[in-house]
C-alpha cells in the first residue's frame, strides 16, 4: 500500500513578478517501499501513550485511518521493570553511532541522552562544564598562556572529571580515555570529522585518573571549550589499531549495545537499522536520576507520517530539532484544542544549499551569483514559515555575537541572474536550458534528505525559479544515512546539496571553511567543507580570529569574514531556521538552547506530569 497525499503550495513561476502564485503540485509519495501494517496492540503500548491517547484530540485524520498509521511501524514490548516509556519521532537515522565520525543532528540528538562533553554550550548559550567540575579560566589558575618554542602562545588547560562518572560496565571514565582519544584522533584515516580540535593539543599530561592538563598551541577566546568526543580506551583500542579499519570495526556501530561505550543517564539496549533506537537507563549514571524507564527513538522520515503517528500516540513527542518543520508546527498552532503547547525558538540552525566548487557548473563565481539572485527567499520564507524564518544573507544569524547587518544581500533578480550566466558563457540552448562552449547543459542534481516535506517544497521552488532563467536542477533524494554518510561527506554529488549546520555561539567556522578541512580520500573524508571552498586570506583569517582575545576587534574580522562569503558563495544562504516545539502538555521539562546543543543534553529533566 502507498501513502499518497497533495500539496498546496506557493510557487513562483513568472519571471516578471516576485510575488509567489499558487499551484497544485502532484501527489508526494513516501519515500521508500510501501509501509506494512499492523494492528495495533495495547500490550505493546506505555502507560504515557495510553494517557495522551485518552486525552488526544485527532484533528483531521480520520479514526480508523489514525490507528492503521499507529500501527505502521508495529510495537515495542515495554522493557521489564520499565515504569513508563517515553516514544520520541524524529526524521533521519544516524549514519554511524560513533561520537566523532561524520557529525549529524539526527546522531547528536540520541547521544546526548548517552554522553556528556567535558565543556558545551547551556540554555544561557554560556560555556559550561559537564564532565569536568570546574571550568578552568585563566582568572581561577586552572587555564595559564604558555611560550611556545616557536614564539607563540598557547595555553595549558587543566580539567578534572566528575569523581565519580562511570562508563556503563562500571569502568571510570578516566584521563586515560582522553588520552587515547586524542592518540586515535590523531592517526590518518580514522575519520574524525573534527580532527582539528585534537591536532591542536600538543600533549596531554596525565595529571592522575580524573585529573590532565591539555597543552594546546595557540591561545584562542574559547580556550577553555572542550566538546570532544570521549571513547572507552578499555573497549575501542584493539578496534583502532588499524586506523584505516577503525570507522568500520568501531564498536559503536558493531555493538552499539555494548553498556561500556555510554556513561550518561542513559544507554542504547537495541537498534533496528532506518527504524528505531531503544534506550534504557544507566546504572552507573553519576547525575540526576532519569524519570522514564524506557525511551524509544522511532525514526518516520516523511513528516506527513510523523504527525499523524503523534495525533494517534504511537509516539508521544516529535524531537524539536530533529522533527517538524515550522510549517507543520503552525498547522498544531492553529488547530490544536489545548492538547500541545507549540513554540517556536530562534536558533543558530543554518540552512543553506552547497555548490560544488570542483565541478564544471559552478567554478565561475558569477553563476553561483546568479542561482542566488534567481531565487525570492523573502517570499518563500513567507509562503512556507508564515514569515517565522529569518532569511539568511550569510552563515552568521543576526543574533550572533559579531554579525554584520551590512553584509551583501541577494535581492530576487532573474534579469541579473540572466545577465550574469550570459557573462559566463552559459547561453540559452534549443530546448531552453543554458549550455557552454564545451556543449555541456547547465543541468545538475539538486539533493536532500528524503521525506522531508518542508525540504522537497523548497526543492520545487528552486527548481522552478533556476528553469526561469534557462538553469535546469533534478530532484534526487537519498535517506539521510545515506545522503549525510556518503553522498555529502564524499563529496559525490557535481550539483547541489541542501542541508542545514548547527553551530555554537560565536563559533568560529574553521571547519566549513578552511582549504585543509575539504573531505578527501586521503584524509579519511574528516573535515566538513562539503563545497571544497580555497582561499588563503580565509585560511588566515580563520587562523586569526579565533586568536583574537579582544571582541571589538573580532568583531571587525567577523565583518570581512561575512563579507568574503557573501562574495564568493561556496553555499547558498536560504534561511536560520527556528526550532518548532509542539510538546504534549504532560510532558514537562524539555528546554530548548537554540544552537547545537539538543534538548536532551538535560534528559534527565523531563517529566511526565498529570
Amino acid at each position: 500500500m502507498r501513502v499518497e497525499h497533495s500539496v498546496w503550495f506557493a510557487l513562483s513561476m513568472a519571471r516578471q513578478s516576485a510575488r509567489l502564485r499558487l499551484v497544485r503540485l502532484p501527489p508526494a509519495e513516501k519515500n521508500g517501499d510501501s509501509l506494512r501494517l499492523a494492528s495495533p496492540n495495547r500490550d505493546g503500548v506505555s502507560a504515557i501513550q495510553r494517557h495522551h491517547r485518552q486525552r488526544v484530540r485527532l484533528r483531521g485524520v480520520p479514526r480508523v485511518a489514525a490507528l492503521i498509521v499507529a500501527g505502521v511501524l508495529g510495537y515495542l514490548p515495554p522493557a521489564t521493570g520499565a515504569t513508563d516509556t517515553l516514544t520520541i519521532g524524529i526524521t533521519q537515522f544516524p549514519s554511524t553511532f560513533h561520537p566523532a565520525i561524520n557529525l549529524m543532528a539526527a546522531k547528536q540528538y540520541i547521544l546526548a541522552m548517552t554522553l556528556r562533553p567535558v565543556t558545551d554550550y547551556g540554555h544561557d548559550w554560556q560555556l559550561r562544564c559537564f564532565l569536568c567540575t570546574e571550568l578552568p579560566t585563566i582568572e581561577n589558575g586552572l587555564a595559564k598562556p604558555t611560550e611556545l618554542a616557536d614564539g607563540g602562545t598557547g595555553v595549558a588547560v587543566t580539567y578534572r572529571l566528575h569523581p565519580d562518572a562511570t562508563w556503563g560496565d562500571g569502568t571510570p571514565v578516566t584521563s586515560a580515555d582522553v588520552a587515547f582519544t586524542w592518540e586515535t584522533a590523531l592517526r590518518e584515516g580514522t575519520g574524525f570529522a573534527a580532527r582539528e580540535e585534537y591536532a591542536r593539543i600538543l600533549k596531554i599530561d596525565v595529571i592522575d585518573a580524573k585529573t590532565f592538563t591539555l597543552h594546546v598551541d595557540r591561545l584562542t577566546y574559547t580556550y577553555n571549550a572542550f566538546g570532544g568526543a570521549i571513547l572507552p580506551a578499555h573497549l575501542e583500542a584493539a578496534q583502532a589499531v588499524e586506523p584505516a579499519e577503525y570507522r568500520n570495526r568501531t564498536l559503536y556501530d558493531t555493538r552499539p549495545t555494548e553498556p561500556g561505550l555510554w556513561y550518561g543517564p542513559y544507554r542504547i539496549s537495541e537498534v533496528v537499522s532506518g527504524s528505531h533506537v531503544v534506550l534504557e537507563p544507566n546504572p552507573t549514571w553519576y547525575g540526576q536520576e532519569p524519570a522514564f524507564g524506557r525511551i524509544v527513538v522511532r525514526v518516520i522520515e516523511n513528516t506527513a507520517a510523523l504527525r499523524a503517528n503523534l495525533l494517534s500516540g504511537a509516539i508521544d513527542y516529535v524531537s524539536g530539532q530533529v522533527g517538524f518543520n515550522t510549517d507543520e508546527a503552525l498547522g498544531f498552532e492553529r488547530d490544536d484544542g489545548g492538547t500541545f503547547n507549540v513554540s517556536f525558538v530562534p536558533s543558530l540552525v543554518y540552512e543553506h544549499v552547497d555548490f560544488n566548487l570542483d565541478s564544471v557548473y559552478f567554478r565561475d563565481r558569477r553563476v553561483r551569483q546568479a542561482l542566488m539572485y534567481a531565487i525570492d527567499r523573502e517570499a518563500l520564507v513567507d509562503a512556507l514559515f508564515g514569515g517565522k524564518q529569518q532569511v539568511a544573507h550569510s552563515l552568521m544569524h543576526p543574533l550572533a555575537p559579531g554579525f554584520d547587518p551590512d553584509v551583501q544581500t541577494y535581492a530576487y533578480d532573474a534579469g541579473r541572474a540572466a545577465q550574469l550566466l550570459d557573462e559566463a558563457g552559459w547561453r540559452p540552448g534549443p530546448d531552453g536550458t543554458r549550455v557552454n562552449a564545451e556543449g555541456d547543459r547547465l543541468s545538475f542534481p539538486l539533493m536532500t534528505t528524503a521525506g522531508s516535506r518542508v525540504r522537497e517544497l523548497v526543492q520545487q521552488v528552486l527548481q522552478a525559479q533556476f528553469r526561469d532563467v534557462g538553469v535546469e536542477a533534478l530532484i534526487r533524494n537519498q535517506p539521510a544515512r545515506v545522503f549525510f554518510g556518503e553522498t555529502v561527506s564524499h563529496r559525490t554529488n557535481p550539483g547541489l546539496n541542501m542541508y542545514a549546520f548547527l553551530s555554537t555561539p560565536e563559533g568560529v567556522p574553521v571547519e566549513m571553511l578552511r582549504s585543509d578541512r575539504i573531505p578527501s580520500e586521503d584524509n579519511g573524508f574528516s573535515g566538513q567543507n562539503f563545497p571544497g571552498y580555497r582561499s588563503d586570506r580565509m585560511d588566515e583569517l580563520l587562523d586569526t580570529l579565533e586568536l583574537e582575545l579582544d571582541p571589538g576587534r573580532r568583531e571587525a574580522m567577523w565583518s570581512e569574514l561575512q563579507r568574503m562569503y557573501a562574495e564568493d558563495l561556496p553555499a547558498m544562504p536560504l534561511y536560520f531556521r527556528v526550532e518548532p516545539y509542539v510538546v504534549p502538555v504532560w510532558l514537562k521539562g524539555i528546554r530548548p538552547t537554540g544552537h547545537q546543543v539538543p534538548a536532551t543534553m538535560w534528559i534527565e529533566e523531563w517529566r511526565a506530569v498529570e
